[in-house]
């Protein structure tokens, strides 16, 4: 028996020692293992939950010291969130990401603690770039580039920018994907999958399945660069009549799945105001510009970037014609507008940006609001009930109200999971853009201005004209149709120059003037 054991031992220790040494020379991240991060993020599901569970034990509901305690506990989940996210990094940082970015739908202390995620992305070090290139273009570093800068321009949770210099003398950005992403992003997303069902059986409001679904359906798109060109080709030729817009040139010949190699893009972030004030640009006039870019691309196209976080809206003078240039990039991730979807929601925000109140429940049906329609007006506009009712174009953003709507998500949590789950799934990445436009406008202290509202008008009216056209024949209706369209963007047109002049200085002086007289 003891000889047994012996055996046993000496066999269990070698196995050990042989594991041991494999690992070591393989110099191989605990990180990597499946075990490893389905653990930790195992832990801190629990410890979160338990939180959850324990805290409001002792404390009446409702009162002063419940609300207090709801947002400490609030505070301590999100910030283990974001150490989870930071430990696990690829998929688990993206999540977060997004997570961050839902502002007006989450408490605000996960999004302002997520938020810091974007600037948490983890570096590859050189030699692993190295290696993705050497696997993927079959040479070596000096072959293909004059000089490669080994410091990333920027980090994200997918992949990385390196500045380069071709053998031609241009100058490139080369996006290079995170080597172990691919391999863990589909194990990643079924342990968030499993996660998340379980504190669902624990807390039945809790419905957040819908970030995992979208998670798997749009993470394999954002893995293939192949499939972010062809976007980024794509968004260029059908927004060529914006002249501000600035797409980089994709340069094939050094493209993999893994590897994006495109001209190099120059400026500031677009939330920089220091940046702008700093090289003359106009904060009104880029906001304004972002506004008809994605407006156009919502309404008219139904294609659509869905990631214009501030890293990847860049803004710049063009150093030819001095001109102010808005450079998009990350073109991983595009929501493509089903035709009756974008059709329903560009008559939504119609009715929205009237007060059209039957129009506004209408359509919010139609999109699978339900009863829930007065909560997703609110949600999808971020504005009070009582803003919606009067007409969002007609009454302003203030301070109080964006302090109503920030309290009012806390409160109807559930009720806001209900109605993620009840939209079509093209809905959700619309929200995460309005979302990620309104942090800009917010921090551009441009939300009040009527200009956004009077492109997206526009571009609803030309949307419609061209789906009536579509559906007739008849060429006296076409004409109708179009006479009618141009008459509508006249009226808007107009109503921007009462406005325009209704604000200027002459305007103000004239006013005053007639008051004393």
């Amino acid at each position: 028996m003891a000889g047994r054991l012996l055996k046993v031992s000496s066999l269990a220790t070698a196995v050990f020692a042989s594991s041991g040494f494999y690992l070591y020379n393989r110099q191989l991240d605990l990180n990597d293992l499946s075990v490893i991060r389905f653990g930790r993020a195992a832990f801190t599901t629990a410890l979160i939950s338990y939180d959850y569970l324990t805290a409001f034990k002792h404390v009446e509901y409702g009162t002063e010291e419940y609300w207090a305690l709801k947002s400490k506990v609030h505070r301590r989940s999100a910030e283990r969130l974001r150490d989870l996210c930071c430990a696990n990094r690829g998929t688990f940082i993206k999540v977060g990401q997004h997570l961050g970015a839902l502002d007006y739908l989450l408490p605000e202390e996960y999004t302002s603690t997520l938020k810091v995620l974007h600037s948490r992305a983890p570096q590859s070090s050189m030699e692993e770039i190295k290696q993705v290139i050497r696997e993927d273009l079959g040479k070596e570093l000096s072959e293909l580039f004059v000089s490669f800068e080994e410091k990333p321009r920027g980090a994200a949770s997918l992949a990385q920018v390196h500045k380069a210099v071709l053998h031609d003398g241009r100058t490139v950005a080369v996006k290079v994907q995170h080597p172990k992403v691919q391999r863990q992003s589909s194990k990643d997303i079924v342990v968030m999958e499993v996660l998340l069902k379980t504190v669902h059986l624990l807390f039945p409001d809790f419905a957040f399945m819908w970030l995992v679904e979208e998670a798997k359906k749009n993470m394999p798109l954002e893995l293939d660069f192949i499939n972010e060109g062809h976007n980024a080709e794509r968004v260029a030729k059908m927004l060529a009549h914006f002249p501000f817009l600035k797409v980089p040139i994709i340069h094939w010949n050094l493209c993999t799945k893994r590897i994006l190699t495109m001209e190099f893009a120059e400026g500031g972030q677009v939330n920089d105001r220091d940046y702008m004030k700093k090289h003359g640009i106009n904060v009104n006039e880029i906001s304004e510009n972002l506004g008809k870019m994605y407006s156009e691309m919502i309404f008219v196209h139904g294609f659509v970037h869905c990631d214009p976080h501030p890293g990847n809206v860049l803004v710049a003078k063009c150093p030819q014609s001095k001109k102010t240039e808005i450079v998009l990039l990350d073109h991983g991730l595009y929501q493509v507008l089903q035709p009756d979807f974008r059709l329903d929601y560009c008559r939504l925000w119609q009715a929205l940006i009237k007060g059209d109140m039957p129009g506004m429940e209408r359509y919010s049906r139609r999109l699978g609001a339900g009863d829930l329609y007065p909560l997703f007006a609110c949600v999808l506009t971020a504005r009070s009930w009582t803003a919606v009712n009067a007409g969002i174009s007609s009454v302003p953003v203030t301070h109080a109200e964006d302090v109503e709507i920030r309290t009012n998500a806390s409160l109807y949590l559930p009720q806001i999971s209900e109605l993620l789950n009840r939209v079509p799934r093209q809905m959700l990445l619309l929200l995460k853009t309005n979302d990620l436009l309104r942090g800009i406008e917010t921090t551009l202290q441009t939300r009040a201005s009527s200009s956004s509202f009077i492109n997206m008008s526009r571009c609803c009216i030309r949307a419609m004209a061209r789906h009536k056209r579509s559906k007739t024949q008849s060429k006296r209706r076409r004409l109708q149709i179009t006479l009618s369209e141009h008459l509508n963007l006249w009226k808007l047109t107009m109503y921007e120059l009462f406005l325009w002049v209704k604000g200027s200085t002459a305007a103000r002086w004239l006013i005053a003037l007639l008051s004393v007289l």
